[in-house]
């Protein structure tokens, strides 16, 4: 065991026994890099956090320019900055009308936290409803409307008045009531191995939420900056949500969050109690600049433009009898086989050829794909390539 190793696995908490536990130097594009230079192939973006690539020049010279101005300055909601105030207006131009207020923090998982404060605030009622197999954070309520049982046992009691629905069956739709405060579920359930909805169903979701006065919250934590083809997944379903969540790609590389909505539901939270919902470090304005720049390169760069397409050809070049079901929308791919043990030793023999794929949470029989939108052609058929081979590596071992 080398030092840097020595130094992750005892001065800094784990969390697993056995972590992926590559050393990196540098990051550029699609491509990590070793100490002595080994390239890896980043397939899964950080999990869902480069869409742009990594240290994209335009993200980097932004973050530069904010540092020459100034780092934090006051906690969130006091001081007027330029940085979060032309992220704010950026984001919002981008949105259907009734998501025109943002909210910014650090996380993904904060902002489903103040989602599901703003939502219990302005409907006065205390039911939540989520869907099993969802992942929303970690973080106590964000655990709490997580749907995977294994992930929570050990931390509960966890909040009351929660309920699951199964994802994607409309028949469970009634039992969102008058007594719901609000639905939250992602547009396309990520963790538990890109599970896609049907469009009707996310339709009679929302109907049902507006005929209930239940608040729609949609997380596109991992889904949304143009993951699936358009800026947000929401876009291909026909439907609005009352307070929708963002984070991962949203900063391209540096920490931010948001949950977002109509001024006229989050101004609850500035009275009774006033300071409804703080945070020190929200909108950071070194993060506003990158989440800003982020936005612009997905625009400028039109990167949009080909992620059904690159989506496609991984479709097509991943040919492999052991494979069992493919699952995709956009770039966000589930790639299932026959055993959790079998998926291990693809993803330890992808590594070793120089590409990082990675687990899901809560479907262990699929390895993840999801590689910056910014990837080439050539760059696909090169990492399907050895993909191709770490799977038949894997099977004969």
């Amino acid at each position: 065991m080398n030092d840097n190793q020595d130094i992750f696995l005892n001065s800094l908490a784990q969390t697993t026994d056995n972590p992926y536990l590559i050393t990196v130097e540098k990051a550029e594009g699609i491509y990590l890099y070793a100490p002595d230079g080994k390239r890896y192939i980043d397939m899964i973006s950080g999990i869902g956090v480069s869409n742009i690539g990594h240290r994209h020049h335009k993200v980097v010279e932004a973050i530069k320019r904010q540092l020459d101005k100034h780092l934090h300055v006051m906690v969130y909601g006091e001081f007027i900055q330029h940085a979060p105030n032309a992220l704010a207006q950026k984001l919002v131009s981008l949105l259907p009308s009734t998501l025109n207020c943002c909210y910014f923090v650090n996380s993904g998982t904060e902002a489903n936290e103040g989602a599901l404060k703003l939502a219990k605030r302005y409907t006065g009622r205390t039911e939540i409803i989520s869907f099993k197999k969802s992942y929303h954070g970690s973080t106590h309520g964000s655990l709490s409307v997580s749907g995977n049982e294994v992930k929570k046992r050990a931390f509960r009691p966890l909040l009351p008045d929660v309920r699951f629905l199964t994802f994607n069956h409309a028949d469970e739709l009634n039992t969102i009531t008058t007594k719901t405060a609000c639905v939250i579920v992602e547009t396309i359930q990520g963790d538990a191995g890109v599970r896609i909805p049907d469009k009707q169903y996310l339709k009679a979701l929302r109907k049902r939420c507006n005929e209930t006065g239940a608040l729609l919250i949609l997380d596109e934590i991992q889904c949304g900056m143009g993951r699936t083809g358009t800026l947000f997944a929401f876009e291909q379903f026909g439907i609005v949500p009352d307070i929708v969540t963002i984070g991962k790609a949203f900063g391209g590389g540096l920490p931010i969050g948001a949950f977002i909505s109509d001024k006229k539901i989050m101004q609850c939270l500035t009275h009774d109690p006033p300071l409804g919902h703080i945070t020190t470090f929200g909108g950071n304005p070194v993060c506003c600049a990158s989440a800003l720049a982020t936005l612009n390169v997905i625009e400028e760069e039109s990167l949009l433009t080909e992620v059904e397409a690159k989506g496609k050809l991984i479709g097509q070049l991943l040919q492999h009898p052991s494979i069992k079901e493919i699952r995709r929308i956009g770039l966000m791919f589930a790639i299932d086989f026959e055993s959790a043990e079998l998926v291990n030793k693809i993803v330890e023999a992808a590594k070793e050829k120089g590409v990082i794929c990675y687990w899901f949470l809560s479907h262990p029989y699929s390895f993840r794909i999801a590689p910056p939108l910014t990837i080439t052609y050539d760059q696909i058929k090169e990492s399907c390539e050895l993909i191709l081979q770490s799977i038949d590596a894997a099977v004969k071992s």
